[in-house]
């Protein structure tokens, strides 16, 4: 089965499932949550797998083909899953190669090569190379999550391939098993463990040198069909064959991989075109000049981007006007000068063809790497355009030569329009490999047609052109169709037979490359025939989306949340390293659910919560997906759905309702707080409300409370000086020293502050933040109402809300707009503003000063909450640490802290919480001084820097209190 409601498997106890257990101790997953995860890549296909296979060593590897011989199952390795054609899914075993085989076995400094295990990630392995000067250039740009294995099998490429080559021309060697388990090791000194195969590929690679020369295509990005080009050599390399077959001849067990010295310098030349047509007459020029790198930014891009927060600056900070598309030129080397000398006969050049002035130079390593990450993110910022119709991938790399190249681009945008659509266009501009993907509906039969006719059509330009059909990207299900046409039925049988010598049995990732499957059989796609989404009445608005089911579609697998390193997402799956626990595995869970393909009610299903059980609302998704994946919010949608069916425990409804009852809980504080003091008190607190007996609970204390009478909006003068400061439950009741410092530095600043409390009733405001993490969306509405009706009087008579607590705040900001949408609520979110950016926007104008004393050069650490990065708040915070004179401030580079509200006092999930801290926060921090300050904004964070470390942690308000006077007793002093 394939795209169908109620695919087959290995449920629990088949005979498959038993044989597999028997036989690994790595992970077998069966079910169909499981099965569910892994039946996608980055690619339109969907193929339920029949079980998954997460192998600890090679030896398990072997097991799982005779286990797949034995049931007579086809086998597919699989590395990060973001392959764009389907190659690693199918009706079979899925090996992911990616949780254990991702060891380095071999590393010689000296020689500058690598031996690593298939599921080694690209970017982790540069890292350790970086060191010592070395780096694997091949790199593509899912170089943060693509796997050694995984390029080996696509034959990768990546922006530099016009210096570095492909991966063919970077493989030494490579390490494997055959179907039957038999082990072979291949390089260019030698063949070992298929002598007899080797030669026999060898005289077929002789028998076909003329129609190999013939046919096959003259450009440089060609990873169609076989390698049997790559054995005409002298001293041919048998590895070479396997690079590129896309696991359908053997399972890789180990690459040895060529290095190169990585550059001193690089420089980058952003290139303005007034058409796409300019542009690409222009390349071939370009390339004369001798770059590392021309690769392509469409239009398309810089309108979509320009609205992504991630990739706004960037777009701003490299563009001059209105330009239709950009080509971004690298030049690489030792000497400076030399680089700088390109940058003039660049600027030169593109004078020379009509385009003076029209080059934005940029030298600094850290600006051109933001250019980088944005082009690297083409691809899904493309695809962040909301909708049924989407940029589809089926002849996203085709490449043609550079001659050529402007009247290909012509031709196929012609295509399009014959068909009634248009296309995105991005990438390797430099070798002729344009990324171009007409945006189709395919969940319409009338979508699939026209793909159908355009990739035929497409085809036959390529063809026309001698190109290549596959450039980069592999044959998979979207190409394989294509093989026999581009190359001719005799390197069609050719190719066959490469495949029948090694694999007779056609057990590995059988349908690919030869006797393929059909590009648009749609019981083979992710929306097949009958995909409905049958989603219930949500709790949260989803209108921006189309609703729900648009909302959990817009995750096209790209896989950018199995980044292991930099930016924030996805702390669990950093520390569990399971798809289930990743933001694109819960979106395909959640799309798999809402369409009834896990079976009925899946949506509140218990598998289905587990499954966002470990996300820590951290909202890293919202701002680094390039698709705006907001599962933070899509969990606060199940989780309303799963407890009207299920009930919330006791411990849940009492988080829930701290907020109610925090005022009282003070005048029991001593009560309260002997929970840590008793041991007992402590074991009966996890077994009655699951918060862990090994974690200390926030200390009870007498609550903030604000100074001053209730203000009337009549008091607000409206001159920017007015501010409501808002005490959030956390602080108010465990923390109320952060809101008095607060309290202290903006009335030094200037600003007046108004006290505001909802009508009738003594209770503070509430942004419904514990109610929300409980998926309790009515009490949170009606705590937002309560909220939005006291403050907007005052919004509207010209004051700002001031927070310090990121979580509470930027809920009016985000969360509150899906409770209670419309223009009310807009007006709250624009007025609402974290204590730090109201401080750094008025410093930057002028229009506040504060008086702060010299530090003397002590350093401060600063540990940003989630959701300061996630809405692009950390510069705002730098900034105003940046103010306090001779205060040394060091930004750490961490994710999520792990603590993120109750997750880290859960008996169930504190483990989790500790080793997200030990990820990154904790070992930075223990590098500190002793005499150092730590700021972190977040309570949460703030507690879990206590409990882990013994550490005092302060908030930014209180080193700004602390420099307020020179007094021996500043806050931030003491605390730290």
């Amino acid at each position: 089965m394939h795209g169908t409601l109620d695919p087959a498997g290995a449920t629990d106890g088949s005979a498959l499932e038993r044989a597999l257990r028997g036989a690994v101790s790595g992970e077998v997953l069966t079910s169909r949550f499981d099965r569910g995860r892994y039946a996608t890549d980055a690619s339109i296909y969907q193929i339920f797998p029949r079980a998954v296979v997460l192998p600890r060593n090679p030896e398990e590897v072997a097991a799982v083909l005779a286990v797949a011989a034995a049931e007579d199952v086809p086998v597919i390795l699989r590395g990060g899953g973001t392959s764009q054609n389907g190659q690693p899914i199918g009706d079979g075993i899925v090996v992911d190669c990616t949780r254990h085989l991702d060891r380095v076995l071999a590393y010689d400094a000296q020689a500058g090569t690598v031996t690593v295990e298939p599921g080694t990630v690209l970017e982790r392995l540069n890292a350790r190379l970086k060191a010592d000067g070395w780096f694997f250039p091949v790199e593509p740009s899912t170089a943060s999550r693509c796997t050694i294995g995984g390029m080996a099998g696509n034959n990768s490429c990546g922006a530099r391939s016009l210096r570095y080559g492909k991966m063919v021309d970077n493989v030494l060697g490579l390490d494997g098993l055959l179907a039957d388990g038999t082990a072979f090791r291949l390089s260019s000194q030698a063949v070992s463990g298929i002598e007899d195969l080797s030669r026999r590929m060898l005289a077929l690679a002789r028998d076909e040198r003329d129609e190999i020369l013939r046919m096959f295509p003259q450009v440089q990005r060609r990873v169609g069909g076989y390698n049997l080009d790559a054995l005409l050599g002298a001293h041919p390399n048998l590895a070479h064959l396997l690079v590129g077959s896309e696991g359908t001849l053997a399972a890789t067990t180990a690459v040895t991989l060529k290095l190169a010295r990585l550059p001193a310098h690089r420089v980058m030349g952003v290139c303005h075109f007034p058409s796409f047509r300019a542009a690409m007459e222009t390349v071939t020029a370009l390339v004369a000049l001798g770059p590392a790198a021309v690769e392509l930014v469409d239009n398309n891009v810089l309108v979509l981007g320009a609205d992504i927060p991630l990739f706004r600056a960037t777009l701003a900070d490299i563009t001059r006007g209105q330009p239709d598309c950009l080509l971004l030129v690298e030049f690489a080397g030792e000497e400076a000068s030399a680089l700088a000398a390109d940058l003039r006969r660049l600027d030169a050049c593109m004078a020379d063809h009509g385009f003076p002035d029209a080059v934005v130079e940029v030298r600094e390593p850290a600006r051109q790497r933001t250019i980088w990450e944005m082009r690297e993110a083409c691809l899904n910022i493309m695809m962040s355009m909301r909708g049924d119709a989407k940029p589809v991938s089926f002849i996203e790399d085709c490449a043609v030569p550079l001659e050529h190249l402007a009247d290909y681009t012509d031709a196929v945008t012609a295509c399009f329009a014959r068909h009634g659509t248009t296309g995105t266009w991005y990438a390797h501009a430099s070798v002729g490999c344009l990324h171009v993907r007409p945006i189709l509906d395919l969940k319409r039969a009338g979508g699939v047609a026209t793909m159908r006719a355009i990739a035929e059509e497409t085809a036959e330009l390529v063809r026309r052109f001698k190109g290549s059909y596959s450039g980069e990207h592999g044959d998979g299900i979207s190409r394989s169709e294509f093989v026999a046409p581009m190359f001719g039925p005799r390197l069609a049988r050719a190719f066959e037979a490469v495949k029948d010598a090694f694999d007779p049995g056609n057990r590995l990732n059988p349908g690919k490359i030869v006797r393929p499957l059909r590009m648009d059989d749609r019981s083979l796609m992710r929306f097949s025939d009958g995909y409905r989404i049958a989603a219930p009445e949500p709790a949260l608005d989803w209108s921006d989306w189309g609703g729900l089911g648009g909302a959990v579609e817009m995750c096209n697998n790209n896989g950018t949340c199995r980044t292991l390193a930099g930016g924030a997402m996805c702390p669990s799956y950093r520390v569990t390293r399971a798809e289930e626990h990743l933001t694109r595995g819960r979106a395909n869970t959640l799309r798999l659910a809402l369409s009834g393909q896990l079976g009925p009610d899946a949506l509140t299903a218990p598998e289905t919560k587990r499954a966002l059980d470990l996300c820590v609302s951290c909202k890293a998704c919202r701002r680094e997906c390039p698709t705006g994946v907001d599962m933070a919010r899509m969990k606060i949608e199940v989780l309303h759905h799963y407890h009207a069916r299920h009930g919330r425990s006791l411990g849940e409804r009492v988080l829930a309702h701290l907020p109610a009852y925090a005022g009282a809980a003070a005048a029991l504080a001593p009560l309260l707080n002997l929970r840590d003091r008793v041991p007992a008190l402590a074991r009966l607190s996890e077994r009655v409300l699951g918060l862990s007996a090994a974690r200390p609970l926030p200390r009870w204390r007498r609550p903030w409370r604000e100074a001053g009478e209730i203000a009337h909006p009549g008091d607000v003068a409206g001159d920017g000086r007015d501010l409501v400061l808002f005490g959030d439950t956390f602080n108010r009741a465990f923390e109320r020293e952060t809101l008095e410092a607060a309290d202290r530095v903006l009335r030094a600043a200037g600003y007046r502050l108004h006290r505001v409390a909802a009508a009738g009733g003594a209770r503070p405001l509430c942004c419904g933040r514990t109610y929300l993490a409980t998926g309790d969306t009515d009490r949170a509405r009606a705590e937002a109402r309560r909220s939005r009706d006291a403050l907007l009087p005052f919004v509207r008579a010209g004051a700002r809300i001031v927070g310090l607590e990121p979580a509470c705040l930027l809920t009016f900001r985000d969360e509150v707009a899906a409770l209670l949408p419309g223009e009310e609520t807009r007006a709250l979110a624009e007025a609402a503003l974290l204590f730090e950016e109201v401080l750094a926007a008025d410093l930057a104008r002028g229009r506040v000063a504060l008086p702060l004393a010299p530090q003397g050069g002590r350093v401060a650490h600063l540990h940003g909450h989630c959701h300061q990065k996630a809405f692009g708040a950390m510069g705002a915070v730098e900034a105003v640490l940046r103010a306090v004179p001779d205060l040394d401030v060091r930004v750490i580079e961490s994710g999520c802290c792990g603590m993120a509200g109750a997750f880290g006092y859960r008996a169930d999930t504190q483990q989790v919480s500790r080793a997200m801290a030990e990820l990154a926060l904790f070992p930075a921090l223990r590098a500190a001084g002793p005499a150092d300050l730590v700021v972190a904004d977040g309570t949460s964070c703030r507690h879990q820097i206590r409990d882990g470390l013994g550490r005092e942690a302060v908030h930014v308000a209180q080193v700004l209190a602390a420099a307020l006077e020179p007094a021996r007793d500043g806050v931030a002093r003491d605390a730290a």
